[in-house]
């Protein structure tokens, strides 16, 4: 297996994620220090879904995010680019519809959903900016986008330590769970490349999206973005 680098080419991105496909979910728990599913939650709740509402999970992965937003009543649809995660997804979530896309171009027409989420994703799009202004577009006027993605710790002496466990303990735990461990050395640069919270706000704001806020979750590992569509 290629691992991708920082340049985040499409087919080296694609073919990575392919070939991580079924120790995935597992290797996220663990690097993540069993804080998945807490981020998730705060993921769900920032949506602020009603009852059928139609939801785009950009990014899928295998589905789990898109099942969360299932179970909050949604009508959620799961969109990704790599096949072994759509094909691995299928087999877990059978009764979730799975797409095939590229976040910088999608297949949906304008104002196709009332909202849509991209977790975890973003920073494994080789135009980031592109995606978020297809997101926009592809979500009715006055919904919402959000974004939940590692970002940059608030405690300059929390993130020291944070940025020498991505560089260290991520691929050391990875070589004993995943046969392509090589995978998540990209993973653990790509988390240290991204933009902090206030730049990221700024993108968003940038792509013509409203009300921008932002808030941190377990000292800011973890950001997560919430933007409105404007009406006009």
């Amino acid at each position: 297996m290629n691992r991708a680098d920082l340049d985040k080419n499409p087919y080296d991105v694609a073919g990575m994620f392919d070939g991580i496909a079924r120790r995935y979910d597992l290797m996220n728990d663990l690097a993540a220090l069993g804080q998945v599913r807490s981020w998730r939650r705060a993921m769900v709740d920032s949506l602020d879904i009603s009852p059928g509402q139609q939801v785009l999970d950009l990014a899928a992965g295998t589905g789990t995010s898109t099942a969360a937003l299932v179970d909050a009543g949604a009508d959620a649809v799961a969109a990704d680019f790599s096949l072994g995660m759509m094909e691995e997804g299928r087999r877990r979530q059978p009764h979730i519809p799975f797409v095939a896309a590229d976040a910088q171009a999608l297949p949906f027409a304008d104002d196709s959903f009332d909202a849509a989420v991209i977790s975890f994703g973003l920073r494994n799009v080789q135009r980031p900016r592109t995606a978020i202004g297809e997101m926009a577009r592809v979500v009715r006027p006055g919904g919402r986008v959000v974004i939940c993605e590692f970002s940059t710790p608030t405690s300059t002496v929390f993130r020291t330590v944070y940025s020498r466990y991505l560089l260290r303990a991520i691929p050391a735990v990875a070589h004993r769970v995943t046969q392509s461990p090589e995978a998540y050395d990209y993973l653990s640069e790509s988390i240290l490349d991204w933009p902090d919270q206030e730049e990221l706000r700024t993108w968003m704001l940038e792509e013509g999206l409203k009300q921008v806020q932002f808030r941190n979750l377990t000292g800011g590992i973890v950001a997560l973005h919430r933007g409105v569509v404007p009406s006009v």
